[in-house]
């Protein structure tokens, strides 16, 4: 009897062990299940632009992306203030570019002619005054890049006055027609400070606040594909267009 009674205590343990191995199993089935739903939940999320990394590698990495993201404040605050300074000079007080050029380097050149020659009298070291030397293949990296921009620009303005693509047609006349007004409100050096400010301020505003202004571009950008489709039903696809090839054979 007690052999008996242990076999089934035994056979009882053994069912409550299966028992307990199969809900921590489908448990962990359902887990991995739902794994993929939330990753593909994340993937869906809307960014600007269509971006799928960080704000960081987006404008590049490195040191420069750190200054306009602001990782380090007092050398973003020193760029900002260097930059405000010269745009004062030349833009508050009239300074001009050639006069600002002029009156540096004479101020450079007496400064150290008289270290030079007084450091005998002052018993000090003369001033170490470095090599420099231009290198060649940063001036003709730059260069490449900026014909092969260049020719990329022209190609595409090509392309946009073919006709083939009204819509990309009408985002460029409007950016230039802004540009225009811009134009007639400031100079260019203004227009390149207030340029450098939103680079230097906006990059770290999206960071800090990302997903509302995602959430908000997101409302924008369905609205504004309403609005073009009632204005390309009702405007755009009345308008008679032709290819190239039709155009040619004429």
């Amino acid at each position: 009897m007690a052999e008996h009674e242990e076999s089934k205590v035994e056979s009882m343990m053994e069912n409550i062990a299966d028992k307990i191995h199969r809900d921590s199993s489908s448990s962990s089935d359902y887990d991995d299940d739902k794994k993929p739903s939330v990753s593909s939940l994340k993937s869906k999320i809307y960014r600007m632009f269509g971006r799928e990394k960080p704000v960081h590698k987006v404008l590049g990495g490195g040191k420069p992306a750190d200054v306009l993201l602001w990782r380090n404040k007092k050398i973003s605050a020193g760029v900002l203030g260097g930059v405000t300074v010269v745009w004062a000079l030349f833009e508050v007080f009239d300074y001009q570019l050639l006069t600002f050029i002029s009156h540096l380097l004479i101020v450079t050149l007496a400064g150290l002619f008289l270290w030079s020659n007084a450091s005998s009298f002052i018993k000090k070291a003369p001033p170490r005054i470095p090599e420099v030397h231009i290198p060649d293949g940063p001036i003709l990296q730059f260069a490449s890049s900026l014909t092969y921009e260049l020719n990329r620009g022209i190609a595409i303005l090509r392309d946009i006055a073919s006709g083939r693509d009204l819509k990309k047609f009408l985002s460029v006349i409007a950016g230039l027609w802004v540009l225009s007004i811009l134009g007639s409100c400031c100079n260019f050096l203004t227009l390149f400070y207030i340029s450098f400010l939103l680079l230097h301020t906006l990059p770290a505003l999206y960071e800090k606040y990302e997903d509302k202004v995602d959430a908000f571009a997101e409302k924008a950008m369905a609205e504004l594909k309403k609005r073009y489709a009632v204005f390309d039903e009702k405007v755009l696809s009345k308008i008679p267009r032709g290819s190239l090839k039709d155009k040619k054979a004429a």
